[in-house]
């Protein structure tokens, strides 16, 4: 009989594979575009090539460590290994939040009608995506150096004392004033770029309802149930719907893991393979609206994409 770990195994290899190989081929495609078809190049590129570098990241640096301990390989990473590799995913599935958030509200900028009075910022915003992507890179990497003061390679799997800890990292020493800093950190982080990504959507929906609310006095029933606002309604629900189901679960269920002594073995593969589905998931969206055609670019790899 097949024990669970080895199923968790092959979930991680698939689930990893094919969510790397989809991000991949997206940044590929972006960074392509920019360096070799600039005229093709759009402002939300620059977004969602970070936002697929940190998926792919994320995916590697959590996946390649949970096949290995699924399939019982044992593989002494030492201390540098373990914060290098905690320090990424916690790093790349941050940005992951704030690019999200940063495409939410340009693309909220960017349907906003001419007559309205933030329409100015149309023509604005394009100068502030560098400097935002910079940003949120180096607020993420000052917060989690944290995990560089006071992470350890596990080198007993069996302790189950509070604290952190997984199939190959633990926490050190326990600080109750630094964790309560750092978790209320993160906390007005996840807030802030989560309340700012659903609010935008929910400006975006209502743009885009109203849009196809007045379509309807010059079209049919059947031609604006396919129109392209419908579509593009569809999308942004959906992606920040998945964003915000996947991303509290997977915070809740990390605290929960943080500070009880129970066996939690199995409870840290689910919550690795279910925090990793939205980097998966994403990856599938972008490529299913993506349509447009690059010289030199292969035939299997033409796209039926749509994003402003």
């Amino acid at each position: 009989m097949i024990s669970s770990d080895i199923i968790w195994g092959i979930f991680f290899i698939f689930q990893t594979c094919i969510g790397f190989m989809g991000n991949s081929l997206l940044f590929t495609l972006y960074m392509y575009t920019c360096l070799i078809f600039p005229h093709k190049k759009k402002p939300v590129d620059m977004i969602l090539a970070h936002l697929t570098l940190a998926n792919a990241l994320t995916l590697i640096f959590r996946g390649i460590p949970n096949i290995i301990t699924s399939f019982g390989i044992r593989v002494e990473m030492g201390d540098t290994g373990c914060k290098t590799v905690l320090y990424i995913q916690r790093v790349t599935r941050s940005i992951s939040l704030c690019t999200t958030a940063l495409q939410s509200t340009f693309q909220a900028v960017t349907i906003t009608p001419s007559s309205h009075k933030w329409a100015w910022l149309k023509y604005k915003i394009p100068a502030f995506i560098q400097p935002s992507l910079l940003f949120f890179w180096m607020i993420n990497m000052a917060i989690y150096s944290v995990v560089l003061l006071r992470t350890v390679a596990n080198r007993n799997i069996t302790d189950d004392r509070l604290g952190y800890q997984i199939a190959y990292c633990k926490s050190s020493a326990h600080d109750g004033q630094i964790a309560s800093i750092f978790l209320s950190t993160v906390f007005i982080r996840d807030l802030s770029f989560l309340s700012l990504m659903t609010c935008s959507s929910i400006y975006m929906v209502n743009i885009l309802y109203r849009h196809h609310k007045a379509a309807q006095n010059v079209r049919s029933t059947i031609q604006s149930s396919r129109s392209p606002e419908n579509k593009a309604t569809h999308v942004i629900l959906i992606l920040v719907s998945c964003f915000v189901f996947f991303y509290w679960t997977n915070t809740f269920l990390t605290v929960y893991l943080v500070y009880t002594s129970k066996n939690k073995q199995q409870l840290e593969k689910f919550n690795n393979f279910f925090s990793s589905c939205y980097p998966t998931i994403c990856s599938f969206f972008l490529i299913k609206n993506e349509n447009r055609g690059i010289p030199g670019w292969p035939v299997c790899f033409k796209f039926t994409y749509n994003v402003q």
